[in-house]
This record gives C-alpha cells, structure tokens and sequence, in this order.
C-alpha cells in the first residue's frame, strides 16, 4: 500500500477533506483497515471516533477486505414478490457465506440491496457492473461460473 502519509499531507489543512481522503485510502487496499483509520485520525489530528464515524455514516467506506465480484440481490417489492429470496438463499448455499460477508479466498461479496432498478426484470441482481434478471435458482451456478472464470484468466 502506498504510503499512507502522502495522501494525508494532500488533504490536511483542506476543510471536507477527510472523505476524499478515505476514498483514496479506501481505493489503495479496498477497505479501511484500523490501522489505517489511525493514521488518518493522528494525521489529521483527529479524533479516532470522529474518523470512524464519517466512516461508518456512508456505505461506500468499508471495514473489512471485499471480494473481486461484488453481488447485489434485490430484495425490493418487485423482486420480493418473484422470488428474490430464493435467490439470496441459493447464492448463500453456492457460495457458503451469509449476507453481508465475502468468501475466504476473497472472490465475492455478498450484498442486500433495496432496488436495483430494474423492477421490470424482478428477481434481479447485479454483479460488479453487470445485470443479471429473471433469475431463477437453477440460474445461479452457471452465472457464478462465468465470474469464477474470469478470475482465473
């Protein structure tokens, strides 16, 4: 990880400059480790509790490392009603991790989301940038496959 203390010297002194500062940081090692979080905190001259609570205010900061393949699950009205929990149940059975974790070898994550926006292809689901609708359980495997293998080229 590039040192940490580059990007500090660029944002200390710059009034809003703690979230830019946590996305880059955030952007080095795909989370926010303690560690991390402390040297911004002194860096910045900071309280600790200050800097994790900006941190854990917004959903696009992380505390723990998140796989390649990030993979959202519907779980709006639309989605709900056509079987998104199905879904949510086979992806967790497939990829032997709850909600809300990422698999040991840091492939994916799994995530429950509101709406996708994409209503009109309930159940849905996103991987990454791509859309993934009408799904159905027996879906699961072949489309997690393609993932796998991309990983591996």
């Amino acid at each position: 990880m590039e040192d940490i203390s580059k990007l500090i010297d660029k944002y200390r002194g710059s009034h809003g400059g703690l979230i830019p500062l946590l996305q880059e940081a955030q952007d080095q090692a795909g989370y926010l480790s303690r560690e991390t979080l402390e040297q911004i905190a002194e860096g910045m001259k900071l309280s600790l509790a200050k800097v994790l609570g900006v941190t854990t205010f917004y959903s696009q900061f992380h505390l723990k490392p998140r796989g390649k393949n990030i993979i959202r699950i519907c779980m709006g009205t639309a989605c709900h009603v056509r079987g998104g929990a199905s879904i949510m149940a086979k992806l967790e059975e497939e990829l032997g991790i709850k909600t809300g974790e990422t698999t040991k070898d840091l492939e994916f994550t799994l995530e429950s989301v509101a709406c996708i926006g994409a209503c009109g292809l309930a159940p849905v689901m996103s991987i990454n940038d791509d859309i993934h609708g009408k799904l159905t359980p027996e879906k699961i495997p072949e489309i997690l496959a393609k993932y796998r293998r991309q990983e591996a080229v």
